[in-house]
């Protein structure tokens, strides 16, 4: 099955725009590579409110918000995970608005550090975050009109959570699951084994329509995710057939198999691959040289 990306979207940085019955949308600005137009936050309800991802530590994002909020009271503040692009701008919010913030927890990578290694997303995580309470997987919050469940999807990032509109057919994918590109797993904070397996996860469900982190919407979505499943098989199987060739670094196979994709991401891609490089040598079918790491080396087992 094949992936259709779409790079369709609608909204204009610091604009609310409908995307749903009693859900706006206003994205902020920091577009990017990694973050399209920019991050989507999520405005739920209609007399009382829930934020999905405040977004970045801005006060014009912060104002238009509040603008979009227009004076309504906001009982919850939901965050997907913690990089910076979606959960710095909380605390601020939360003063505000009194709400209480919820999340699966602190940040947290999926793996400790190998000896000597660095984390190449260290800087892009909101280490000071703190939920005022951590939801559990599967967890309903209530609020006033609305109900939202939290969904746990980590493989972006540990502590990554979707959350599903009760009721709607509706879930806010934030990084997991994005129209316009794959998400980027990168370890030690991402991990593909737990990606993989949060894309089943959301396979069991019937969902409508994604709403993502960034970009526009994710029609048809459980056909989207068998897609993106297939895409990532159909890497594995490259990168597989790229050691099986003679390649012997993850620099080596990001240059093949990555020739035709903007420079610019091509040390998101190393990582990538140093993910499925990761599982693919934890189910015995890769052999690192001497042990896993970004610049080892590595042959068919």
């Amino acid at each position: 099955m094949s992936l259709e990306l779409s790079m369709a979207f609608d909204g204009k940085a610091g604009e609310a725009i409908a995307m749903a019955p009693n859900v706006l949308c206003v994205t902020a600005n920091n577009p990017s590579p990694y973050t399209f137009h920019g991050t989507n936050s999520y405005i739920v309800g209609t007399e009382t409110l829930a934020v999905i991802d405040p977004g970045p530590d801005d006060p014009a994002h912060l104002g238009a918000l509040l603008q979009a909020i227009d004076g309504r009271p906001v009982s919850h503040i939901f965050v997907s995970h913690t990089h910076r692009d979606h959960s710095p701008l909380t605390p601020a919010l939360k003063a505000a608005t009194g709400a209480e913030v919820l999340a699966q927890g602190p940040h947290r990578a999926a793996r400790p550090l190998r000896d000597g290694e660095v984390n190449p997303f260290a800087e892009n995580s909101d280490y000071a975050f703190a939920p005022d309470r951590a939801l559990a997987d599967d967890e309903l919050v209530q609020g006033d009109g609305f109900a939202i469940r939290a969904i746990y999807t980590p493989g972006h990032c540990a502590n990554h959570t979707a959350f599903a509109l009760e009721g709607t057919g509706l879930l806010f994918s934030a990084d997991h699951v994005m129209a316009f590109a794959t998400t980027v797993v990168a370890p030690p904070d991402g991990s593909m084994s737990d990606f993989m397996a949060s894309l089943d996860r959301l396979l069991q469900r019937d969902d409508r329509l994604y709403l993502p982190g960034h970009g526009g919407n994710v029609d048809n979505p459980l056909r989207f995710v068998r897609g993106l499943k297939a895409h990532r098989k159909m890497r594995e199987r490259a990168i597989l057939e790229r050691f099986s060739a003679g390649d012997r670094t993850i620099k080596d196979v990001v240059a093949a198999i990555y020739r035709d994709t903007d420079p610019r991401l091509h040390g998101a891609a190393a990582l990538s691959v140093y993910a499925h490089v990761e599982d693919l040598v934890a189910r015995g079918l890769l052999q690192a040289e001497p042990d896993l790491a970004l610049d080892a080396h590595y042959k068919p087992a």
